[in-house]
């Protein structure tokens, strides 16, 4: 394990406050309680956000230690914490009195066991009544958490419990960067792609203490964690719709590219045809943004790349990219031209839609893709210049 200063504290128990003088007492005396019970060395650390109703002065009198959190939002107060944190452990819970520091002792039993990252399950342990609004309980939290076991093979059932903890060694690992509510989803997301060992245990959800609205607003905040979830997976989020747009894209120009095509006493012509381009064209373009997005994250260093990955996305360089689109391209002027010469066998008369079109749909699809690959492929190549600069 990494060695920090003050590696001799066991436990460091992090509140994040943003002006919170009317539960914080409670907190750091639970804090305190929690400390004492489980008989491990430890601090109470609290990283204050800019806090204006002495917040600090309130933490400091009950023996806290304050850390002053410049950058607004609750992933940077929970990053700065963990940054200042001198105890070889660290779990947190908000500082409004909605979770019980003294159950701290179930975190840290996994934890000291095999966990680097333990989270709590609100659903297990209770929720008290009035503590969780209807819609967090039965909508956004089943829901968030059923797609973050689909997206990245986790089995935490509640994904955004505030108690929570982790090894220093690991959360430093983490190399966590949002500085919102998303670092709720930062965490376990990114703890699952390093293959981290990621333990759940009972806590209780109380009534927050607040005399005052939440910081959290369930609509626009559980957008940024389903938007975050799928930015992390672009599999997800840009592959598998890619690569089911161009089977059926891929379908349609195979049958349909000979001649109609009557199904249930339905002819599919031409017209068809222009859906079936549309839908390789819209395809191909989320494949290549899966591709992207992948690189990105993997150079940015906010995900990690297997061997085999990373040896796949290496050969996808702008040589490679331009290559195949040449071919593309030939393709497309060699079916124009056959177009050119169809139309030259009837004297350049008139055009018969339902015949050229079987050749002028494929030509400028082919035409269209083999733009979109060469632009993609200098893309990846400013990507990876860039970051790895």
């Amino acid at each position: 394990m990494a060695s920090y200063p003050g590696d001799d504290l066991e436990l460091t128990l992090l509140i994040p406050c943003l002006n919170e003088a009317r539960t914080l007492p409670g907190c750091i005396t639970e804090a305190q309680q929690g400390l004492q019970s489980l008989g491990v060395a430890g601090e109470i650390v609290v990283a204050d956000n800019g806090s204006t109703d002495g917040s600090q002065e309130i933490a400091t009198a009950h023996g806290a230690r304050v850390v002053m959190i410049s950058l607004r939002g609750y992933g940077h107060a929970l990053s700065g914490g963990i940054a200042a944190a001198r105890g070889r452990y660290v779990i947190m819970a908000d500082g409004d009195g909605s979770y019980d520091f003294r159950e701290s002792g179930r975190l840290l039993a996994l934890l000291q066991a095999d966990c680097d990252l333990v989270i709590g399950n609100r659903f297990d342990g209770g929720i008290q009544p009035g503590a969780m609004p209807w819609k967090n309980r039965y909508l956004g939290n089943p829901v968030l958490s059923a797609l973050g076991r689909m997206l990245f093979g986790m089995k935490v059932r509640d994904f955004h419990c505030g108690l929570r903890g982790g090894s220093k060694a690991a959360l430093v690992r983490l190399d966590l960067h949002t500085g919102g509510m998303e670092f709720a989803s930062e965490m376990p997301i990114k703890a699952a792609l390093l293959g981290l060992r990621i333990g759940e245990t009972p806590v209780t959800l109380r009534r927050d203490g607040r005399d005052r609205p939440p910081h959290l607003r369930p609509w626009r905040d559980g957008w940024r964690h389903l938007r975050f979830m799928l930015l992390f997976s672009p599999q997800w989020l840009f592959l598998y719709p890619g690569l089911a747009l161009l089977t059926i894209g891929a379908t349609g120009f195979i049958f349909l590219l000979s001649g109609p095509v009557r199904v249930a006493g339905l002819r599919f012509d031409v017209h068809t045809l222009l859906y079936a381009a549309a839908a390789v064209l819209c395809g191909f373009q989320a494949c290549a943004f899966a591709v992207i997005s992948k690189t990105f994250v993997i150079e940015a260093g906010l995900a990690p790349a297997t061997p085999r990955a990373r040896s796949r996305l290496e050969r996808l360089n702008v040589e490679s990219c331009l290559i195949a689109a040449g071919f593309l391209a030939l393709l497309g002027v060699a079916l124009s031209l056959n177009a050119f010469c169809l139309w030259g066998s009837g004297r350049f008369g008139d055009l018969i839609p339902t015949q050229m079109l079987r050749w002028v749909v494929p030509a400028i699809t082919s035409l269209i893709l083999a733009t979109q690959l060469a632009l993609g492929g200098f893309f990846l190549g400013l990507i990876r210049l860039r970051l790895r600069r």
